[in-house]
């Protein structure tokens, strides 16, 4: 699983800023964008590990009564 960088959101002047606004806005859209690649990636289980440990965890449960 990748490791995850976290970065906190730059705090927000007195007044409006035009440049910070954008910083924010853009990564608030990253974040989003790599959230939802982990949940695509956790649902299809798209990843060799997750794969083989699914799998895994299925064969032990076939003799589970």
């Amino acid at each position: 699983m990748p490791q995850s960088i976290v970065s906190p959101l730059p705090l927000a002047d007195g007044e409006y800023n035009q440049h910070n606004e954008s910083v924010t806005r853009r990564s608030i859209e990253q974040t989003l964008q790599e959230v939802k690649s982990d949940v695509e990636l956790a649902k299809t289980q798209g990843d060799k590990d997750g794969s083989l440990a699914m799998r895994r965890f299925q064969f032990l449960l076939m003799g589970a009564s």
